[in-house]
């Protein structure tokens, strides 16, 4: 099987090291080389462009990809949505020059120029609101064009908002929101939808993995009853006995992140000692 996944570029760090976290670490890898191997012998990795991702899952090259929800829409293919990956997160804006009269959508005209890397989608966008203005493709630098005069407004990803700022454009409108995700050829999920639940399974167990704390500390048995009642695990905690203290249990937890600065403080009160707190790189259900 081979995923697709991107050659460069802003998700490309993320995916490689979701995917080492997933156990598909890419082996004997040279620079500019097309496929990897990784350590699943029957797992490959493909490098490609991302805008080029979703039409290689669709067509069959590979069974499944990663890539931005920005290109997965643009391309217009056809293919199943298994999971966002949660990073590369951006939004798709409508963006006009800050002295403008465009104050909202509807303030654009069909005589005016809308400039983008995204043709489809800005096309679609403006289909939904009844307008038809001038759609001019670029490749990049898509902020520059209203300073010289090829664009009334722009169509374009923005994750902070600065790159607009520094070229004095505000944001219209925002069109959507996107981020990475986890795709399939939906062809190959009917035909090997084992293979294929097995690396969604493996690469959702980073994903939860990555919101939970492991929690352990020593509480004495008297104390016990009241740190299991302010303990929220998953299932309940584990407990052990500790061998080198006598009336001493180690209490092991998987908790929520956001819940660990509260929970140290109430363990802590209660009685716990020697408390220890670690990242999860899997969570498998």
């Amino acid at each position: 099987m081979k995923i697709a996944i991107p050659n460069k570029g802003r998700i490309y760090d993320p995916t490689i090291n979701l995917l080492r976290k997933a156990g598909l670490h890419t082996k004997n890898r040279a620079k500019r080389q097309l496929f990897a191997e990784t350590t699943d012998p029957e797992t490959k990795i493909l490098f490609a462009r991302t805008a080029d991702i979703p039409k290689y899952v669709q067509d069959g090259a590979a069974e499944l990809g990663i890539t931005s929800l920005d290109f997965i829409n643009e391309s217009g293919v056809d293919v199943e949505l298994l999971l966002d990956l949660e990073y590369g997160a951006a939004e798709m804006v409508l963006a006009a020059p800050e002295d403008s009269e465009i104050i909202k959508p509807c303030d654009i005209t069909s005589s005016m120029k809308i400039v983008t890397e995204f043709p489809r989608v800005t096309r679609e966008y403006f289909n939904q609101i009844g307008i038809e203005p001038k759609i001019i493709e670029v490749s990049g630098a898509t902020e520059m064009t209203p300073q010289v005069g090829i664009a009334d407004a722009i169509v374009d990803l923005t994750s902070t908002g600065t790159t607009l700022r520094m070229n004095k454009l505000s944001v219209i409108d925002k069109i959507f929101e996107t981020s990475a995700h986890l795709i399939a050829n939906q062809e190959k999920m009917r035909e090997d939808r084992k293979k294929i639940r097995e690396v969604e399974m493996a690469i959702k167990s980073v994903l939860k993995g990555k919101r939970k704390k492991y929690m352990m500390m020593n509480v004495s048995e008297e104390n016990l009853e009241e740190i299991k009642e302010v303990l929220p695990g998953m299932s309940g905690p584990t407990v052990m006995n500790v061998e080198s203290e006598k009336d001493m249990v180690a209490v092991h937890v998987v908790v929520d992140e956001d819940e660990i600065y509260q929970l140290i403080k109430e363990v802590k009160n209660s009685g716990a000692k020697d408390i220890l707190v670690s990242s999860i790189d899997r969570l498998v259900s």
